[in-house]
């Protein structure tokens, strides 16, 4: 499912793009990759366009989750890293010891 809305943000991206060209330029990029907007293959990319949307739309109503702590792997601290828990460390190159 992960990889079928990722796919789908990628045409709606496409398809925002799109739009943006026909709003700013009046240039239908699909259209004129495709050979025009009755084409057969520019009426795929169209349909893919909307369900895509139609799919990303679900995004929307997905509680927000932070993944970025989720892959991080820690060793347990048994407190006894000497030393550090008062945020200094012993200088072993000092002379005068």
């Amino acid at each position: 499912m992960h990889t079928l809305r990722r796919i789908a943000l990628a045409l709606v991206i496409i398809g925002a793009l799109n739009w943006g060209l026909i709003g700013l330029f009046q240039f239908d990029l699909v259209a004129a990759i495709f050979g025009g907007q009755n084409a057969g293959f520019s009426r795929i990319v169209y349909t893919l366009v909307g369900v895509s949307g139609l799919v990303s739309l679900g995004l929307l109503f997905d509680p927000i989750t932070d993944n970025s702590r989720t892959n991080i792997r820690r060793s347990p601290n048994y407190g006894t890293e000497f030393g550090e828990e008062f945020g200094e460390e012993y200088d072993f190159d000092r002379d005068d010891i």
